[in-house]
C-alpha cells in the first residue's frame, strides 16, 4: 500500500459523494446516493464505509466539503438544504467514524480549493468558486490563500441580494441570489425542474450570478470566477456566455474590468477533489 490519498466526502442537499482522491488530485474510487429526507448521517456512514472498504491506498486524512453555514472547521453545522441537521456536530462524528483527522470546510470554497489545486484556474491567487446546484455557495481565493472571514463562512454569494424585496429565502431574508437561481428556486418559480428550464430561464439565471459576482469583485478586489454545480454544469454554454455578457456590461470600474469566468474543470467530480484540497490544504496548517 505504498499510494496515499484523501478520504474525500461532499455533503449537498441533493446528493452525497464519497471517495479516495489521490495526492495528486486524481479521483480513484467514489460512490453517490441521493440525500435523503430524514437520517442522513446513516446514508452517509453507509458510503463512507464502502470507499473505506474497497480502498487499496494509505489515507492520510478526511476532507469535507459542506453546505453551509456551520461554526469554524466544521464543529456544527446547520445546512440549509439538510434541515435535520441544526448545530449537527460533522467533524465529531466523522473523527470517529474514520479514525482519521478531519478538515470541514463549506462546499464551494472547497470547490475554489481543488480548482485552484489541479482544475480550470490551477495556480490563480485571486479568484471566487461557486456552486450552483440545489443552493448557491461560494468560496473565495484571496492572494493565494482561502478567505475565511470572522466564522468561516466568509464568501457566501448565495446570500447577496440581486432582488431587492425579492423572493423569500431559506436563509430567512428575501431576494437573495440562491432565492432566485437555485436548483429549488428554480423550480419553485418556474413548475418546473432546473433541467427542464426554457432558455429565457436559463439566460436570467446567469445575470443574476453575474451581478452577484461583481458585488463580491468590486468589495474583494477580484476579477475571476470558476463555477460548478448541477445547475450551473447542466445549463452549460448558454449560462456562461450570459454570466459573461453581464459581467462584461456591468463590472465597470477599473480593478474589476474584464472579470472572467469558466466552468469547473474537473466536472461533475469537482466537488471531491475539492473536499480533497481542504484536507491537503488545512492538513498543512496543523
Amino acid at each position: 500500500m505504498s499510494q496515499r490519498g484523501y478520504l474525500a466526502v461532499d455533503i449537498g442537499g441533493t446528493k452525497l459523494s464519497v471517495g479516495v482522491v489521490s495526492t495528486t488530485g486524481e479521483v480513484l474510487s467514489h460512490g453517490r446516493a441521493l440525500t435523503p429526507q430524514v437520517n442522513v448521517w446513516q446514508a452517509l456512514q453507509e458510503l463512507i464505509r464502502e470507499q473505506i472498504a474497497i480502498s487499496n491506498v494509505g489515507l492520510i486524512a478526511c476532507g469535507v466539503g459542506c453546505g453551509g453555514p456551520m461554526a469554524p472547521h466544521g464543529e456544527l453545522v446547520s445546512t440549509l438544504h439538510i434541515p435535520e441537521w441544526r448545530d449537527f456536530p460533522l467533524r465529531a462524528k466523522l473523527q470517529e467514524l474514520v479514525q482519521l483527522p478531519v478538515y470541514i470546510d463549506g462546499d464551494a470554497k472547497a470547490l475554489v480549493q481543488g480548482e485552484v489545486w489541479c482544475g480550470a484556474v490551477a495556480g490563480q491567487t485571486d479568484v471566487i468558486g461557486m456552486v450552483v446546484s440545489t443552493g448557491v455557495g461560494g468560496g473565495i481565493i484571496s492572494q493565494g490563500k482561502v478567505l475565511d472571514g470572522r466564522s468561516g463562512n466568509a464568501g457566501h454569494i448565495g446570500h447577496v441580494i440581486v432582488v431587492p424585496d425579492g423572493r423569500l429565502c431559506a436563509c430567512g431574508s428575501h431576494g437573495c441570489l440562491e432565492a432566485h437561481a437555485s436548483g429549488r428556486s428554480i423550480e419553485a418559480i418556474t413548475g418546473k425542474p432546473a433541467a427542464q428550464a426554457s432558455a429565457q430561464v436559463i439566460a436570467e439565471t446567469g445575470r443574476l450570478v453575474a451581478r452577484a459576482l461583481v458585488s463580491v469583485g468590486a468589495a474583494v478586489d477580484l476579477r475571476s470566477a470558476v463555477i460548478a454545480g448541477s445547475v450551473a454544469l447542466g445549463f452549460g454554454k448558454p449560462f456562461f456566455e450570459s454570466v459573461q455578457s453581464e459581467l462584461d456590461r456591468s463590472a465597470k470600474i477599473g480593478f474589476v474590468q474584464g472579470f472572467s469566468v469558466c466552468p469547473a474543470g474537473l466536472g461533475p467530480l469537482s466537488p471531491l477533489v475539492g473536499a480533497a484540497a481542504v484536507a491537503r490544504n488545512l492538513g498543512c496548517e496543523t
